[in-house]
Parts: C-alpha cells; sequence; structure tokens
C-alpha cells in the first residue's frame, strides 16, 4: 500500500476490524519512512457476469441501470428504498451464483420481474408492459388476469 502522504512502498497495518455487518474491513496503516497514519478499506470484488442482449452484444453488468429500471417502475409507489436494494442485492446474489461469466440479459429481467412481483404488482405490471412491449390493452389485460390467478391460488 502507497502511503497518500508520501508516497513510500512500505507501510505496516497497526489495527484490523470488520465493518459494514462484516463485508468490509477496516484497516488503520502507518507508513514506515514518515510516520504518518491513514485509513483503507478493504471488500471482495465479485465479478459479476456479462450480460448477452438479444442482438448478440454483450456488455458488462450495469448496477445503476438495473436500479434505474426498478426505481421507474417503482416512481410513487409505497416501496421502501431498503427493499429495493434488497431486491437489487438478491439480483446480483442469484447472477453470482449462477457461477457463469456471461448471462442473457433475459434471464436478468425475470429477475427483475420476479423481484417487482413480490414487491409491488403495479410496478411489476409497468415493467413488464415494457420489457414485454405490449401492444395494447388486451395483453395488460391478460397480465393483470395471470396476475390475479396466481395470488388466488397462493391464498388457498
Amino acid at each position: 500500500m502507497h502511503c497518500p502522504f508520501c508516497g513510500a512502498h512500505d507501510t505496516k497495518v497497526i489495527d484490523s476490524r470488520l465493518v459494514a455487518d462484516g463485508d468490509q474491513v477496516r484497516r488503520r496503516r502507518e507508513c514506515l519512512a514518515c510516520q504518518e497514519r491513514f485509513t483503507t478499506f478493504e471488500t471482495a470484488e465479485l465479478v459479476l457476469p456479462r450480460l448477452i442482449k438479444q442482438d448478440g452484444r454483450r456488455q458488462p453488468f450495469d448496477e445503476d441501470k438495473l436500479r434505474a429500471g426498478m426505481l421507474r417502475a417503482l416512481e410513487k409507489r409505497p416501496v421502501s428504498v431498503e427493499q429495493i436494494e434488497a431486491s437489487i442485492g438478491r439480483i446480483k446474489h442469484a447472477l453470482r451464483a449462477t457461477g457463469e461469466r456471461e448471462v442473457k440479459a433475459m434471464v436478468v429481467g425475470e429477475m427483475v420481474m420476479n423481484e417487482l412481483k413480490q414487491l409491488d404488482e403495479v410496478a411489476y405490471i409497468r415493467f413488464a408492459s415494457v420489457y414485454r412491449r405490449f401492444q395494447d390493452l388486451n395483453q395488460f389485460r391478460e397480465e393483470i388476469e395471470r396476475l390475479a390467478r396466481g395470488q388466488d391460488s397462493a391464498d388457498d
């Protein structure tokens, strides 16, 4: 680790602690050249698979794009930021758990729809209408009826 004060290469760790629910390690370091102290944070870098778009293009997973799409669907709906972040976390975990280097973008879209279905049915319909490119009112109606049938069977 380079010293941010003098640029020396030799530093020593004075103290290490887990932070952020154990997802990060906070380290107090001291430069052996200038004796200045500084703090670093260490997190595991878990690589998410690349996405294969319908036209065959490949692009890296973009968490900001995922979040923006979900927020657009959830606009003015009674869903907390914590619930949204938990959903995003579950999607990322499921993608990592595939163990694949590349995943079809369609798979991510289906994961988003499943999460939105659990969070808010209106948001789910909003997202599905854009994602599945609904062309007319009948497609909306069919999806809403499918959603209602799914609920009825779950309530029995």
